[in-house]
C-alpha cells in the first residue's frame, strides 16, 4: 500500500534507517538498497514516498521509496526504451546493488565442496578420539560451538531485518575459527545469511582452513601434547 512520511533515523554505515508516517502505527523499517533513486543521499527528516509491505512475521518495511516532489529516476526510461534486453539483465542495470550481490555467489561456487570437507573433519574427529590425542569432552564442546554458532548467526539475522545492534563479523569468525565454522555453513544457507558477501566469505573460508590445518597438525601430533596441557 502507497504510504507517505518522514525518515526519522538513517545509519548511514549500514545503510538501512526508519520511516514515520501518520498512517502507520510503528516506525517503518527502509534499506538503502529499496530507494529507486540510486544516487540519493537520505537524510533525517526527509519526506518520503514508499509502499509498505510486511514479509515474515516482522514489522513493516518500505519498498520503492523516493523522495516526495523529487522526479522518478531516469533509468526507468531507459528500460522502457530497451524491450529486448532479458528481464534479469535490466534488473541488474536498473539495481547495482544487485551486480554486488551476484559476484559473491560466483566467488563462493569457487570453494571446495563442502561435503568432502564435513566428510574429511568428521574422519579427523574420529581418528583423533580413536587415538586419544582428543578426549570426548572436546568433541563435545566442539558441537556446542558449532550450534553457539548457529544461534549467533540467527540472532544477526533477525538483528538485521529489525534494525537492532548487530554483532561483529570478527565475533563471528571467531567462532567460526574456535571450531565452529560448520554450524556457521549450515545458518549462512538457512538464514541466507552473510553468503553473498565477498569479502565476509573470503574470511569464513581462511578461518575454515586454519582450523582444520590446526586439528590435522594436533591429530598428526606435529603439535606437542604438552601444548594441550598447558
Amino acid at each position: 500500500m502507497k504510504r507517505q512520511g518522514r525518515l526519522v533515523r538513517w545509519e548511514a554505515e549500514r545503510g538501512f534507517g526508519f520511516i514515520r508516517s501518520p498512517e502507520v502505527p510503528a516506525d517503518v523499517f527502509v534499506h538503502l538498497r529499496d530507494f529507486l533513486d540510486r544516487q540519493l543521499k537520505p537524510q533525517v527528516g526527509m519526506e518520503l514516498s514508499f509502499d509498505e509491505i510486511h514479509v515474515g512475521g516482522k514489522g513493516p518495511r518500505a519498498m520503492a521509496v523516493h523522495a516526495v516532489g523529487a522526479a522518478q529516476p531516469q533509468i526507468r526510461q531507459t528500460q522502457a526504451r530497451r524491450p529486448s534486453t532479458s528481464p534479469q539483465a535490466r534488473r541488474t542495470v536498473a539495481d547495482p546493488s544487485r551486480r554486488r550481490e551476484t559476484m559473491p555467489s560466483a566467488f563462493s561456487s569457487s570453494m571446495p565442496p563442502i561435503g568432502l570437507l564435513l566428510l574429511g573433519y568428521a574422519g579427523l574427529l574420529g581418528y583423533g578420539a580413536w587415538t586419544a590425542r582428543l578426549p570426548p569432552i572436546a568433541l563435545g564442546v566442539l558441537l556446542l560451538i558449532s550450534l553457539l554458532t548457529f544461534a549467533v548467526y540467527g540472532f544477526d539475522k533477525s538483528a538485521a531485518q529489525a534494525g537492532r545492534w548487530r554483532t561483529a563479523e570478527s565475533t563471528l569468525h571467531l567462532l567460526s575459527l574456535a571450531g565452529g565454522w560448520p554450524g556457521a555453513w549450515c545458518a549462512q544457507r538457512l538464514f541466507r545469511h552473510k553468503s553473498r558477501k565477498a569479502s565476509f566469505m573470503a574470511a569464513y573460508w581462511a578461518t575454515v582452513l586454519l582450523n582444520i590445518t590446526a586439528l590435522a597438525a594436533w591429530v598428526g601430533k606435529l603439535l606437542p601434547a604438552s601444548l594441550l596441557a598447558s
